[in-house]
């Protein structure tokens, strides 16, 4: 009314949910207010419409989530959520996700966490704050203390941001979870590893590290495997979508044989082919006990190399939770992960196939699982944040899940 400004109906019907759920006695509400929800009819919320929740909430003791995630907020939006951020003392979870915010709706978010000391959780996915943006978060967590996860992934980041962040993870003890997918990268140096891998041999509380999209090749993979042999905190390792082959395996495996605190790792859409599966698998049968889900999902491998991984889940009693999808199977590898599934020491939840039998020959069918099915997107029905879909951040809790 003060602005004479219309109402947005779709916020409008969350805030009665919200009301109805404090008059039933919820604490620690989060708002989902999240624009890609195709059950209910949504009227993406606008900047102009985020000053309308900055007022309602800038106050409110019971909302310590807020998720706008897939609207339309862009700078105008940024502003009011800084704002939010410097006057609301209960948000810990904060959801941004691609929302049009720019470099400089970035630079307002970054400077009001110099002062915040409540957040632990802030995702800007998408959001494309570039080079500029990117250097002031990385200058807030020089001086930022309680944040512990925060998602930089898409956001087109340059080189010398991702060289910022793994200058200043070196010296923060409070970041436990980071994404930095897809910077945007020219050259063929494999530079940006070379920088995370230093940083990890010095810091000793980040427990999940992101890096799809970083091109890394088998230099890149052994920077990070040199430093894995130091670290003594990273508990998943996301290494998807780049250039991998089976060469970067012998550095992955032999690092395996020692460390003792990588739980998940992530190979998704890289090339390790046989002979790097059969790297893995000798030290996941042999030597490694620590490593509980690991992600092969389109390597490019054939029944030899899938064979010798599920040959490898029967004697590693802690390897839980396997993905193949994307591969090329054989009969032998669709007999090889039904046995796993029907003696029961595979659990249908922990992997992406299940079998079905044709005339008498058995098959593998793609199930909804993963390490992390809905980074992006939620269903339309059933759980959102289902545990077999998102085996990662199960297995890895890190930050605060709301």
């Amino acid at each position: 009314m003060e602005k004479s400004q219309k109402i947005n109906p779709f916020i409008l019907h969350i805030l009665q949910e919200v009301d109805e759920e404090i008059k039933n006695g919820l604490e620690r509400i989060t708002l989902n207010i999240a624009g890609n929800s195709r059950l209910t009819p949504v009227e993406r919320v606008t900047g102009e419409d985020f000053w309308i929740l900055y007022r309602i909430l800038k106050k409110n003791p019971y909302i310590t989530g807020l998720d706008v995630r897939y609207n339309l907020l862009s700078d105008v939006g940024a502003y009011y959520a800084a704002r939010l951020l410097q006057k609301q003392p209960y948000l810990i979870y904060l959801n941004l996700m691609f929302n049009d915010i720019g470099p400089e709706g970035g630079e307002l978010i970054a400077k009001a966490l110099h002062k915040n000391k409540i957040l632990k959780h802030l995702k800007m996915t998408g959001n494309k704050i570039e080079n500029k943006g990117g250097m002031c978060f990385a200058a807030m967590l020089q001086i930022n203390s309680s944040l512990e996860k925060l998602d930089l992934g898409d956001c087109d980041l340059g080189m010398q941001s991702v060289i910022a962040f793994a200058t200043v993870l070196t010296q923060n003890q409070t970041i436990k979870g980071i994404n930095l997918n897809r910077p945007l990268l020219y050259g063929e140096q494999e530079e940006s590893t070379v920088h995370l891998g230093h940083m990890l041999k010095e810091n000793h509380c980040l427990v999940e590290l992101h890096m799809c999209k970083h091109q890394i090749k088998t230099d890149g993979i052994r920077q990070l495997c040199d430093a894995l042999y130091l670290n003594r905190s990273l508990s998943y390792l996301d290494v998807s979508c780049n250039k991998i082959t089976h060469d970067g395996m012998v550095y992955l495996a032999d690092v395996l044989k020692s460390n003792t605190t990588l739980e998940v790792i992530d190979l998704s859409f890289n090339r390790i082919e046989n002979a790097g599966a059969n790297y893995l698998s000798e030290t996941l049968a042999s030597h490694n006990r620590s490593l509980k889900a690991l992600s092969v999902v389109s390597n490019n491998i054939e029944g030899e190399g899938l064979v010798a991984l599920s040959q490898s889940m029967k004697t590693n009693p802690t390897f839980s939770n396997i993905y193949i999808w994307g591969n090329k199977f054989d009969e032998a590898t669709c007999v090889a992960y039904s046995d796993l599934i029907q003696t029961g020491r595979l659990k249908p939840d922990n992997t992406d196939v299940e079998p079905f039998v044709v005339d008498g020959r058995v098959y593998l069918a793609e199930v909804s699982n993963g390490l992390k099915k809905h980074y992006y997107w939620t269903p339309t029905y059933g759980g959102a944040c289902s545990d077999s879909s998102n085996a990662g951040f199960t297995l890895v809790p890190v930050g605060q899940h709301l």
